[in-house]
């Protein structure tokens, strides 16, 4: 058994890579990221605008003068920004409860082996389960409506958020914890001034990661 905890526990850790994390950090919020995507954007329209014309085909592959005008007819719609409003509802209703949930387990996880050993296994066999296959048990619990959608939602962001808390605490040095110790501070103490300080990076990046998965599933 404590063969199988220590595997479960390396698994749960290297399902997320610290160094990808950093190079998200470092690399979105700097100039030559946004100035990429602006680029990339601008040549993907070129390449669409003169592809539209060689293939002649406006219903199969639509101009982007085309396109671009009806977008901006159906954000002139009340109620396209009513459904909108409706989409940004689930999304955010269901993230936060993945943070609600994922991160008090993440600290859990990350800061007792204990606690590690004995949920790693359950989270690596839930979260391997295809999100489609929840979409039935979702109607069935929660009905037609928001429910099922913020469920899946909230599936899929929970294990996001949980990895990359464990995996903030693990960035953490021994010495923050020695130097709080040898102070005196107790259990509540070394979670209040060392962990929960140290995960905050792994929390946003995991809620900013979540945000975006929660966008493929919301439907």
């Amino acid at each position: 058994m404590a063969d199988q905890g220590d595997r479960d526990t390396h698994r749960m850790v290297q399902s997320v890579k610290v160094q990808d994390r950093r190079n998200i950090r470092n690399m979105v919020g700097t100039s030559s990221y946004y100035l990429t995507f602006i680029g990339a954007l601008a040549v993907l329209l070129t390449i669409w605008y003169f592809a539209a014309r060689a293939v002649d085909q406006p219903f199969t592959f639509p101009y982007l003068e085309s396109v671009l005008r009806e977008l901006g007819g159906a954000f002139r719609d009340a109620y396209v920004w009513t459904n909108i409003a409706i989409t940004l509802r689930r999304v955010y209703t269901g993230v936060f409860y993945a943070v609600l949930i994922g991160f008090p387990v993440g600290i859990l996880m990350g800061y007792s082996k204990f606690m590690m050993r004995t949920l790693a296994p359950f989270i690596n066999a839930i979260r391997q389960i295809p999100i489609t296959s929840w979409v039935p048990l979702a109607v069935i619990w929660f009905g037609l409506g928001d429910g099922p959608s913020i469920f899946v939602i909230a599936l899929v962001a929970v294990f996001t958020i949980v990895l990359n808390t464990v995996a903030g605490i693990r960035e953490i040095d021994n010495e923050y914890y020695h130097a709080v110790r040898s102070m005196g501070a107790n259990t509540f103490g070394v979670i209040k001034d060392v962990v929960f300080p140290g995960c905050t990076a792994g929390l946003i990046t995991g809620i900013r990661i979540s945000l975006g998965l929660a966008w493929m599933t919301v439907v």
